[in-house]
């Protein structure tokens, strides 16, 4: 196997809080190793149009308290060809990188993959999403965080319900993953939480308005995922079905992707960082670094992005309970 002297590393897809400190863990433990470390900006779009810059120590002092990504992201359709990340190869190849770390969620975990089967190079892929939906770590850089900031704008909207007697739909991002939506849910003491993964015949607009509308609750607050049409669907629903109630929608948006990452980020992304180069070194390649039961675990990327990562079924249990 092929001595690493130099690495690159980038951020794809939606930004989550901590991949700042990820970058900065990166490229310090790199240079720890005697490694070049090139930052490639703007994602895979910046490996294909060679936006690449070498990494020194102090290019990443003063960033783990910073939200967002200092080499910027962007999504690319030019790398989904294979072209594409032939171009993409051929920037590697002239800064004579010999391995790829990629932070990001499942499409740009999915594009690593494709091009470390193409052009024969180590990838390692480290979870960076809100969205917590990668299979095989128990959080991703950035859920934490997010989580946080729903819980706070929670409890800002449950002022303004109590006030008003209202129903509040609030819709939180998660695609096709209900993790935000159900632990905020929790976190917020919300009386629902409509999920993706709750998708029995049961209607769940139904069997919350049966059970978590009652005499001595003059408010409510229903956490929904944004997928199938989100809270705005099951406002319309409430205004046809139960007009008898004053609903309200509030959809959170990109506000969830911003802000200072809280310690568990910030730590969580230290951790992985540090054990990507580690990987590196283990002579591992095409693999996510993930955490399981607070240790490091080398995950396939095919298996990581392929598999679904099932919600913790007690939590929709919890919350059942708690919300009467």
């Amino acid at each position: 196997m092929k001595e690493i002297k130099s690495i690159g590393v980038l951020t794809s897809g939606g930004d989550a809080p901590g991949m700042n400190a990820c970058i900065r863990s990166v490229t310090r433990a790199a240079i720890y190793q005697g490694w070049k470390v090139y930052g490639v900006y703007r994602g895979y779009e910046g490996l294909i149009n060679d936006d690449v810059k070498e990494m020194t120590t102090e290019s990443v002092s003063n960033t783990i308290q910073r939200g967002g990504t200092i080499l910027k992201t962007a999504r690319s359709e030019e790398f989904r060809t294979f072209e594409g990340r032939q171009k993409a190869y051929a920037t590697m190849k002239k800064h004579e990188m010999d391995a790829l770390i990629v932070i990001g969620g499942n499409g740009s975990l999915a594009g690593a993959q494709e091009l470390a089967k193409e052009c024969d190079i180590p990838v390692i892929g480290l979870p960076g999403t809100i969205d917590n939906d990668l299979y095989g770590t128990d959080a991703t850089i950035g859920y934490d965080t997010a989580l946080n900031t729903i819980m706070e704008c929670v409890d800002k909207i449950r002022d303004t319900a109590t006030s008003h007697d209202r129903i509040f739909f609030v819709e939180v991002m998660g695609r096709d993953a209900g993790f935000l939506a159900q632990n905020s849910a929790i976190a917020a003491g919300a009386e629902a939480a409509i999920i993706p993964e709750d998708n029995t015949d049961i209607d769940q607009l139904a069997t919350f308005i049966g059970r978590g509308i009652r005499k001595s609750k003059n408010s409510s607050i229903v956490i929904v995922s944004e997928k199938d049409g989100g809270a705005m669907h099951y406002a319309e629903r409430v205004r046809t079905e139960y007009p008898e109630y004053d609903v309200r929608v509030s959809i959170l948006g990109h506000l969830q992707r911003g802000g200072t990452p809280t310690a568990k980020d910030r730590i969580l992304a230290s951790r992985l960082g540090v054990a990507s180069i580690e990987a590196l070194k283990e002579g591992q390649r095409n693999i996510m670094v993930g955490i399981s039961n607070d240790d490091i675990v080398y995950v396939p990327i095919s298996r990581a992005v392929k598999w679904d990562k099932p919600i913790d079924k007690e939590l929709i249990n919890v919350l059942s309970i708690l919300s009467i």
